[in-house]
């Protein structure tokens, strides 16, 4: 038994990111190269206005502070950051941030599912895909949320390091990653899976416009329009 235990920690943690990594490429190469025309957010802003600018921007903004802070608390080294902080610091600060965007985040997933459940000319124009992703990052938020228990019950920072460590293996292609969090808890596990999983729906759904923000826009110069007709 610890052997197929074993065999699947590895399956799920050590294999399966860098497919689900090779399919996100892959795949958005294939779409932008094929049907460019499909990669956009499809707004449903026409069909119905109702809570859709408050659901989306608590929603925009609670989920890009939370891939942010992903981002820079699992890949900083641990060298780096206990220069300025202890590892039991980072931690709190961790689920003090984490428990607002993702309070933000979950509100905002709360609002845009229920403006579709309500509205039967909505409902009927969202497509599989768009219910897929929407819940799949419903669930995906309310398991972030939960791990705040757990990791409230261990202040030391023992978890963070392990999942940190887990992060770092995995981007540098060291071997051995998964056994990092071969002992964490099963909400840990399952939001780490969900959330590689999520990148191997994104280049099948609305997700992929997510590689498009118009970052650009806001530097962009002045444009001169001159009219056409003269007097």
């Amino acid at each position: 038994m610890d052997h197929l235990a074993n065999w699947i920690n590895t399956l799920f943690f050590g294999i399966y990111p860098y497919i689900a990594f090779a399919v996100f490429a892959v795949g958005c190469v294939v779409r932008f190269d094929r049907e460019q025309y499909s990669w956009k957010a499809s707004s449903s802003q026409l069909l119905d206005k109702s809570s859709l600018r408050l659901g989306s921007n608590l929603f925009h903004i609670g989920v890009l502070f939370i891939i942010v802070g992903h981002l820079v608390g699992l890949l900083t080294p641990t060298s780096i950051y206990t220069q300025f902080i202890t590892v039991p610091q980072k931690q709190l600060l961790a689920m003090v941030a984490g428990g607002i965007f993702g309070a933000l985040c979950f509100t905002g997933l709360l609002l845009l599912i229920t403006r579709r459940l309500n509205n039967p000319r909505l409902r009927e124009h969202t497509r599989f895909s768009d219910w897929l992703v929407l819940w799949m990052l419903f669930i995906q938020v309310s398991l972030g949320l939960s791990t705040l228990f757990v990791s409230a019950q261990h202040l030391d920072g023992g978890s963070m390091l392990n999942l940190s460590h887990w992060a770092q293996h995995i981007v540098t292609f060291q071997p051995n990653a998964a056994d990092f969090i071969k002992d964490e808890h099963w909400l840990f596990k399952v939001h780490i899976w969900l959330g590689l999983s999520l990148f191997v729906v994104a280049p099948f759904s609305r997700l992929v416009h997510v590689l498009s923000a118009p970052i650009w826009y806001v530097f962009r110069p002045y444009q001169v329009v001159r009219s056409r007709w003269t007097r």
